[in-house]
């Protein structure tokens, strides 16, 4: 079982000129004690506290790019409206060129209409963010592959797909998709995903979401097995980190690969006793 870091929250410490420094002490200790992929939010304002402080995702995780060697980075996920596809393509390619080839592309429906009529962003029915979904997973993988031509979208029109230089060394960025939505996530991760993530909100929930997911892939004709499964813990990781191994277990057992954990105090904090109490128990599981 592998484990991932989601630095969600920039508030503590809470002086701005601090963000920084910590963000990079809490990156160095996380990738040292062998976590496995760091991710950030795609939020403008924090969630339900849009006072606080938020940083622009792809640009922190270019910051932790040049900090780090081994860990993935992505983002958890991006939302699909807060950028034109062909230019999404553009900047997580970037992301995977500067740092060795580590990026990889996490995205979802985007949801939190705040920050987007406050920002200015186009407000649009669920429908059509799903719509605008497949279209941006399907231009994303045209403009990674030797498909330089037009794409002719509902939403989007490209003239040229042209992305160069290309990812490095991998036909195209992994893809994870974001979400648990039955009807619609979980199809799009069976036509177009290499990964998917869900909340864990409990072995038998995730379960079911799964025998969906397994579903729609024998009726895309997809390989259930090549889709890597995670998910994203909600609850408090230390406050009783057997308790956290022990569900850990159950969901390895599902074939959960990654399980994703967020801080609820000082980060490096976090990070340090992280790699104490949880890194290296949970690297014997799966």
């Amino acid at each position: 079982m592998k484990l991932g870091f989601h630095y969600w929250n920039y508030s503590t410490p809470d002086d701005p000129a601090q963000i920084a420094s910590t963000l990079a002490e809490t990156a160095r200790i996380a990738e040292q004690s062998g976590v496995s992929s760091f991710s950030v939010m795609d939020h403008y304002f924090q969630m339900e506290h849009a006072e606080e402080p938020m940083l622009e995702g792809y640009t922190t995780l270019g910051y932790v790019a040049a900090l780090t060697e081994r860990m993935t980075l992505r983002m958890l996920v991006t939302g699909v409206m807060y950028r034109h596809p062909g230019l999404l393509a553009k900047i997580v390619t970037t992301l995977d060129v500067l740092s060795g080839g580590r990026a990889a592309l996490g995205i979802g429906a985007s949801w939190y209409e705040r920050e987007q009529r406050g920002l200015g962003v186009p407000v649009v029915p669920v429908a059509e963010r799903f719509e605008r979904l497949e279209e941006t997973l399907q231009i994303c993988l045209q403009m990674w592959s030797d498909d330089n031509g037009p794409y002719r979208g509902r939403h989007y029109q490209l003239e040229e797909t042209l992305c160069v230089p290309a990812p490095l060394g991998r036909s195209h960025l992994p893809i994870m998709i974001g979400g648990g939505g039955e009807q619609k996530t979980l199809l799009l991760v069976a036509r177009y995903g290499d990964a998917c993530n869900l909340f864990a909100t409990g072995v038998d929930d995730v379960a079911r979401k799964l025998e969906v997911l397994r579903t729609h892939c024998a009726a895309e004709n997809r390989d259930y097995d090549a889709i890597e499964k995670t998910v994203a813990a909600m609850g408090p990781t230390l406050d009783d980190p057997d308790a956290f191994l022990a569900d850990a277990k159950q969901y390895a057992k599902l074939g959960v690969s990654e399980i994703q954990v967020m801080p609820d105090r000082h980060p490096v904090a976090f990070a340090e006793q992280l790699a104490e109490r949880i890194t290296p128990r949970l690297a014997d599981i799966g």
